[in-house]
């Protein structure tokens, strides 16, 4: 998801919250547990069929969810629709089953656990409604019901976060992907273009060979005009579609020329593009833009930047389009490496923040990306832990953009192999395809690939909002150092210089010191986020 505003409604939030418990509900534990209505079961494929009443701003579809037994059944499954969504009925082998209401879940009653281990079902879901409307997407999501600059309908779903269970019934939870992928059928007016994640099969048609988020599942219904192109990439041959407001075809095609070179790009850094099966698309949509797999939404008004701002205010920013870059770093972490709980999404947000400094590298050189880099890192905010808490549908803080990307940087400065570096990003990409993932899992993979210890640096900047302060002073010819606010084993490499003259040192929470007679005037490394203080 693109980042900017966001940070800052979520740092008011939290400001608001202060000194206090946050206490999580019955429907949050509910939504972010694995709970014994979902731990026995596993999603294998959707088939999503969807009619509209655009006047009336009401949905009405079925569902078909096929799933396998992975455990020992429980006799009641838990099936996610918000409100005001209904629920009309469930019908499993011919028969429709009993459904009792619990907020924001249905729980579907049957002697489940008649079902032996292993074997395969298939729900078929009908319901009805009228979703939630987005208030500010994509960020406070939902529907977006608006009209072009022509008056024609123009409608999107935006739904990371709040879920895709405010507009189809499901099992939202992240950790658990369709195996199998997802058909989509979508019904609207003829006159109106229909676009969807995958390939189309046919109008309102379209097929997703390849694991998929829920909230990635998504529509785009308006008047479009389309263009196809194809990019030679590691992996073979990617076909790209491009999808524009018809009166918007001459801008859109200019813009959109940063897509080939970016691709390029990033299977360079992180591997070949993830979801050949499914093609790339990039489509203009009426809201700023998301990751959705295979079928990008971009909503950035043809400026560079961020909606023509440079969050990193180091003037690269403005360079490039952030939100065609951003988004579609996603397909590699968000949409290839998933992570199982929302508290991890630093994993996504993070790392994707850090594939805008290796697009900047690619397009403007490493000066300028690390100019980039250094820009994002000093709009952290640091008013709480980046790592949210698990099990009850809490993403965190916004600061996993950010923060997360100067974790990602400081480990490629460690490294001090932009080769090695590269091929730890590749092989996250290769080793966990299409995965499911924890932090603990990322930073063991980190640990063993990088041969450093990063424990220490994960346990700082993921779960602490202290920044680590290199406190120093001098007595004598001697230089004294440490870092304040450190986790216990924190550690980073330095150079200390003045004029030609340098040092290395290694600064951790206990006092050392070496021999220094070059005078005060000293200047230190740029490369990590760390406060100095004298």
């Amino acid at each position: 998801m693109a980042k900017g505003f966001y940070s800052v409604l979520i740092t008011m939030w939290y400001l608001l919250m202060a000194n206090t418990t946050f206490a999580y509900t019955h429907a949050d534990t509910l939504r972010g547990s694995n709970g014994p209505g979902r731990n026995w079961w596993d999603v294998q494929h959707y088939t999503l069929s969807v009619a509209f009443n655009i006047e009336e701003r009401s949905i009405w579809g079925n569902v078909g969810m096929q799933f396998s037994i992975t455990q020992t059944p429980h006799d009641s499954l838990q099936v996610d629709l918000q409100s005001p969504m209904v629920l009309d009925s469930v019908v499993l082998d011919g028969k429709t089953l009993d459904v009792v209401r619990d907020s924001n879940v249905w729980w579907v009653k049957y002697p489940f656990h008649n079902l032996a281990k292993g074997s395969n079902k298939e729900l078929h879901m009908f319901y009805h409604g009228t979703p939630v409307v987005a208030k500010r997407p994509p960020w406070d999501g939902g529907f977006i019901w608006s009209k072009d600059t022509l008056g024609k309908p123009w409608i999107a779903v935006a739904c990371q976060g709040l879920g895709a269970s405010v507009w189809w019934p499901c099992k939202d939870a992240q950790w658990d992907e369709p195996d199998n992928g997802a058909d989509i059928n979508i019904d609207a007016p003829k006159e109106l273009d229909i676009v969807s994640n995958g390939r189309e099969l046919r109008r309102g048609s379209w097929k997703v060979q390849n694991p998929i988020n829920n909230y990635n599942i998504t529509f785009y219904i308006g008047d479009y005009v389309h263009w196809s192109d194809t990019l030679m990439g590691e992996k073979g041959q990617l076909d790209i579609d491009y999808y524009a407001l018809r009166q918007n075809e001459e801008k859109a095609r200019k813009q959109f020329e940063i897509v080939k070179p970016m691709l390029h790009c990033f299977e360079y850094w992180m591997g070949p593009y993830p979801f050949y099966e499914d093609g790339y698309k990039l489509v203009e949509a009426p809201y700023l833009g998301m990751e959705h797999q295979s079928a990008i939404a971009y909503g950035n008004e043809y400026k560079m930047g961020y909606k023509g701002r440079d969050l990193s205010n180091t003037g690269v920013g403005l360079l490039f389009d952030f939100i065609i870059v951003h988004e579609s770093g996603h397909e590699w972490f968000g949409n290839n490496i998933t992570a199982g709980d929302i508290a991890d999404n630093w994993i996504h947000e993070g790392i994707t923040t850090y594939s805008e400094t290796l697009f900047t590298e690619c397009a403007l050189g490493k000066d300028k990306a690390l100019e980039y880099i250094l820009g994002e890192m000093r709009e952290i905010n640091n008013e709480r832990p980046i790592v949210g808490d698990y099990g009850v549908n809490n993403e965190g803080y916004g600061d996993m953009y950010n923060k997360g990307a100067a974790l990602i940087h400081t480990i490629r400065v460690l490294m001090n192999d932009d080769e090695k570096f590269r091929q730890l990003l590749r092989g996250l990409n290769k080793d966990f395809y299409h995965q499911i993932v924890t932090t603990q899992q990322v930073e063991k993979y980190i640990n063993e690939k990088s041969g450093i210890d990063v424990t220490p640096i994960f346990n700082q900047y993921l779960h602490t909002t202290d920044i680590p302060t290199l406190e120093y002073y001098m007595k004598g010819t001697k230089f004294y150092y440490h870092f304040a606010n450190a986790v216990p084993g924190f550690t980073l490499p330095m150079m200390i210089s003045s004029g030609e003259y340098s040092s290395a040192i290694q600064p951790s929470p206990e006092w050392k010191h070496i021999s220094w007679d070059q005078g005060y005037n000293m200047s230190f490394s740029k490369d990590f986020l760390i406060n100095i203080k004298q």
